[in-house]
């Protein structure tokens, strides 16, 4: 198999992470993998370290080209801007403004917004121009931000086209753009786009046409009773939070109730829960080791230049790292075999390990996330035991197919200036002003679609 099911749950074109997460968990994965082996005698054949499982390299080497590009043979820096308050907690951060200064020429810094000052009209910290910032939040938290601490530099930055990823990316980094896709009109965009877009409606009351061109009169009622194949999520949000799932979360009512209260939500098609599931060995106290069935979620990190790569995650519906979930080692299956077949003597060589010397391995690989400092509030994040499996011929499948989505990106920007978005767009005009004030047009960014997708190693049926 060359290609993959399933489908992009939601795309992230604002201020996307995880870049340098799959980097750590590559490392710790690999010396799990080595561990495991001295346990078991697992004879496939796997490759941890291909290019396109480490995206922090792209993106640093997009980077560095803006920096080039806006500060020629100026000296300059690079920002890394984040909210005050996670300046010594999100590694990944602070990762990027050490691995930025390490290359020679280069300077960079974390910081928190309001510490950006101006010279001489220029914007600078510490007195160094910033020719290039990365801003980790999105530009309604920037606006919120503006208000309490007058961020006056960070707008002149936003200004010159010094900020990436470019605030002009927030007017279609809603959900409700799925709805284009998935409606009449959908022919002006890839054809891969729209076969991994779920069907998507705005939820607003009045008629509307079902995922297979069937009249719907009554958008509400017809949520209530077909509540067990939906989903309801905010337009704009996060980490899970407002998003119900028809069988997961059973109260029809409830889930309606809250999108009706809290507003801008979406309606989408469920997508089956056994198509972006694995099963994976893991071991609890009392229980000894086990399969568990977890579902996955496969971002992917792109840009102008191509694929960066990708970061794996798992845990309940909706996965998220912060409610609970996990990431996962990812590895280029290099054996001759299918990806299910490969996955399943896997799970069974590890099934084979006394639950002592597993618990062991647990124990090695937790210490390996604090080592790393790859924490998330209470402790290390889980990771998971075994690497999820793709091809080569996966990898240029999901470059064809990232290729596509940064395309249909910029026919929905020519679309939202051409004011054909008007009515699909809410955001208040202090935030749409510092949107306008920066043009995407395909400049430089890093966007991430969130797949909820198989590369062959899915359980049969729900």
């Amino acid at each position: 198999m060359d290609g993959f099911w399933g489908y992009h749950s939601e795309w992230n074109l604002g201020s996307p992470g995880g870049w340098d997460y799959q980097r750590i968990t590559q490392e710790i994965g690999k010396a799990v993998w080595a561990r495991v082996n001295r346990s078991t005698s697992i004879d496939i054949e796997i490759d941890f370290d291909h290019p396109l499982l480490y995206p922090i390299d792209g993106f640093v080497k997009m980077l560095v080209a803006n920096h080039q590009r806006l500060a020629g043979s100026n000296s300059g820096q690079i920002a890394v801007i984040a909210e005050e308050e996670t300046l010594e907690d999100v590694t990944e951060n602070i990762n990027l403004a050490k691995r930025l200064n390490s290359i020679d020429g280069l300077s960079s810094a974390l910081l928190a917004p309001h510490e950006l000052e101006f010279q001489d009209g220029n914007v600078c910290y510490r007195g160094a121009p910033v020719s290039l910032a990365f801003v980790d939040f999105n530009t309604d938290v920037l606006l919120d931000l503006h208000r309490k601490q007058n961020l006056s530099p960070l707008l002149q930055l936003v200004a010159e086209g010094r900020v990436v990823n470019p605030r002009g990316t927030e007017p279609i980094n809603v959900k409700s753009m799925f709805e284009l896709l998935t409606s009449a009109g959908k022919e002006r965009f890839s054809a891969e786009s729209v076969m991994r877009t779920p069907w998507t409606r705005r939820f607003l009351p009045g008629r509307t046409l079902g995922q297979n061109g069937e009249q719907i009169d009554d958008l509400y009622e017809w949520t209530r009773r077909n509540w067990e194949n939906l989903v309801l999520k905010p337009e704009r949000g996060y980490s899970g939070i407002g998003v119900r799932v028809g069988g997961v979360n059973p109260d029809a009512d409830e889930a309606i109730n809250l999108a009706l209260d809290k507003g801008l939500y979406i309606v989408q098609q469920k997508i089956p829960l056994h198509l972006w599931a694995e099963e994976c060995v893991s071991y609890e106290q009392g229980r000894g080791v086990f399969l568990e069935r977890v579902q996955t979620d496969f971002r992917c990190l792109f840009g102008a230049d191509g694929l960066y790569g990708f970061l794996v995650r798992y845990g309940g519906v909706p996965t998220n790292v912060g409610s609970g979930g996990g990431v996962q080692p990812l590895a280029i299956l290099k054996s001759n075999l299918p990806v299910g077949e490969a996955v399943k003597r896997i799970n069974d060589a590890m099934l084979q390990i006394d639950a002592d010397e597993l618990r062991d391995v647990l124990d090695m690989q937790r210490q390996l996330a604090i080592d790393h400092r790859f924490t998330y509030l209470l402790g290390p994040i889980k990771m998971a035991l075994r690497p999820r499996l793709v091809t080569l011929d996966h990898l240029q499948a999901l470059k064809r197919y990232t290729e596509a989505v940064w395309s249909d990106c910029l026919i929905l920007e020519k679309m939202y200036l051409q004011g054909a978005l008007k009515g699909m767009i809410d955001i208040e005009h202090e935030e749409l002003t510092i949107c306008q004030s920066q043009p995407w047009g395909g400049a430089a960014a890093i966007f991430a679609t969130d797949g909820l997708f198989s590369f062959g190693a899915h359980p049969e049926g729900p």
